[in-house]
């Protein structure tokens, strides 16, 4: 998170946009507070001579996109990503609905139902809209307001982007035993839950893949395209793209600039474009059986 942060890490530019809803996201925070395994990551160290990947930081990040990264992410930018912008960063998450429609969300833990092992997972991680306010009869009721940090701790919801900053985390606690008078019942409530779900998530492990520089760019494209087919899948001319990418050509912005000057052809343009792609590709990374 903090190299994602800096700008250490950093996405191949030619990786599509972010794309996980709200619910896959909440899913995913639930997985790793109850410390399940959710996939490796695959890193490739930046500056071989033969590669020529284009870079840029990831969504969310304040990082300059001119700084030179240490390591460009190849597989797990969705994951890494949903979890950078919901439990490290302090700016609210630009995300979807399940219906498409964007929309911008803070997420917090319930600590009643986090330490109860018969809630429901949809009671536990909490979506809240950017003002922080839950409403419903088309926003004229507030349900539940946690604009301020005394509306937290009266509800007892814990702000999920302060989970990796341990002294923001210290700070929120202390201040939550204060606004209940120390009461033990509050303490031994919040000392289970930094026992079971925030230390856990604070030492929350994920295995990572590192490709070093020296990769023949034959096997990038090979092991690019093997962990694109699965989950979220590339389309075949997103595949190409980073085929073409790592030689430094856009092919993206050659097909759009293509497509705008034969626009009269544009079936015939297209066609002719995949059936040469498909060409150099086997000749810039033939498969082994060819």
């Amino acid at each position: 998170m903090k190299e994602a942060d800096s700008g250490a890490a950093q996405l191949p530019n030619f990786q599509r946009g972010w794309v996980w809803d709200d619910g896959r996201i909440r899913a995913l925070i639930l997985s790793v507070i109850r410390n399940f395994p959710v996939g490796a990551a695959m890193f490739l160290q930046y500056g071989n001579e033969s590669i020529h990947f284009k870079h840029k930081p990831v969504e969310g990040s304040p990082a300059n996109p001119d700084k030179e990264p240490d390591e460009l992410i190849l597989d797990g930018q969705q994951r890494l990503t949903s979890l950078y912008n919901a439990l490290y960063s302090r700016k609210p998450v630009h995300t979807r609905t399940d219906k498409d429609k964007d929309i911008k969300r803070y997420y917090y833990l319930d600590i009643s139902k986090a330490l109860d092992p018969k809630a429901d997972d949809e009671e536990v991680v909490i979506s809240v809209p950017a003002s922080k306010q839950i409403t419903s009869d088309f926003g004229r009721h507030v349900d539940k307001d946690l604009t301020t940090r005394e509306q937290e701790f009266e509800l007892k919801m814990f702000p999920l982007n302060i989970i990796l900053a341990p002294s923001d985390e210290q700070n929120w606690q202390n201040d939550h035993y204060a606004y209940h008078g120390y009461t033990p019942e509050i303490i031994k409530q919040f000392t289970e839950l930094f026992a079971k779900v925030i230390n856990p998530t604070q030492q929350y492990q994920m295995p990572v893949i590192r490709l070093d520089k020296t990769t023949p760019k034959e096997a990038v494209c090979q092991v690019f395209e093997n962990v694109n087919t699965v989950s979220v899948s590339l389309t075949v001319f997103e595949l190409d793209t980073a085929i073409f990418a790592i030689d430094d050509f856009q092919l993206r912005k050659d097909w759009e600039e293509r497509k705008e000057t034969y626009s009269d052809c544009t079936h015939v343009a297209f066609f002719l474009q995949v059936w040469r792609n498909r060409q150099l590709q086997e000749e810039r990374c033939p498969r082994p059986d060819t």
